[in-house]
């Protein structure tokens, strides 16, 4: 009686057959992503697969016929991508969030005005700038793009460090392997050992944008689920708790 019991209420809970969800995400959404697929899985019982990356390798994976059922880009280039090749369910397509770019050192750093009379080779002081690939990671391409519009790019190019993802670029720094990095602010909130020296203005770049949609392999429901639990309140407060930013 007891074992029926048990069974019964477990039943109540999750579902009689849990399902899995397979994620390609942004590496700067870890953190946050983390925490709230952890908290659906405990929820709903289904299991979230998480697979980070800069959002081009992880386009290209997708059109490689890599099997995620959610893409989450960190720019809309690449779902434009997707959607232009047929790979992703377009109805499902929506702007999650928004973030902001940022200078961040190793060490401890005065706060300084990131505007065209920033000393950047002063800040590097002979060592490096570490970046996301600059032609096909968002936060790479971002920040080169700022940095062109603020004419700083041609005194620092020559000293750029390239990841493959903005989470890569923020290790260098961490690790005192490069001086200065650019990264997002949602990145700053999971580091260690570094200091936000300021802000790019945001007229210096295109706007952040994370569309996310189902790619055509996510037709389970439980896909669905978790793509819109991401526009929840318990998500947002997630989100903007690790530096993102709600869109209107």
């Amino acid at each position: 009686m007891l074992f029926r019991t048990l069974l019964s209420s477990a039943l109540l809970v999750f579902p009689a057959e849990a399902g899995e969800v397979t994620v390609f995400a942004a590496a700067s959404l870890k953190t946050a992503l983390d925490q709230i697929a952890a908290e659906w899985q405990a929820t709903t019982g289904h299991r979230v697969v998480l697979s980070y990356g800069g959002s081009s390798a992880l386009a290209r994976q997708i059109e490689a016929g890599a099997p995620a059922d959610i893409f989450l880009s960190a720019a809309e280039e690449w779902m434009d991508v997707l959607e232009e090749d047929g790979l992703i369910q377009p109805e499902s397509r929506r702007d999650l969030l928004g973030n902001q770019l940022i200078l961040v050192a190793h060490g401890k750093v005065a706060p300084q005005a990131i505007d065209e009379g920033l000393d950047l080779p002063g800040l590097l002081g002979g060592g490096r700038l570490s970046m996301a690939l600059i032609d096909a990671v968002p936060a790479g391409q971002y920040g080169k793009e700022a940095l062109e519009s603020l004419g700083l790019w041609d005194s620092v190019k020559d000293s750029v460090a390239q990841s493959d993802n903005v989470r890569a670029a923020l290790k260098l720094v961490e690790l005192g392997e490069a001086s200065v990095g650019i990264v997002y602010a949602s990145d700053a909130v999971a580091a260690e050992g570094v200091t936000v020296v300021g802000t790019f203005p945001e007229e210096s770049h295109r706007p952040i944008t994370y569309p996310a949609a189902l790619t055509l392999e996510g037709s389970e429901p439980e896909a669905a689920a978790f793509l819109d639990h991401l526009e929840t309140p318990e998500a947002e407060a997630i989100f903007v708790a690790n530096g993102f930013r709600p869109l209107p």
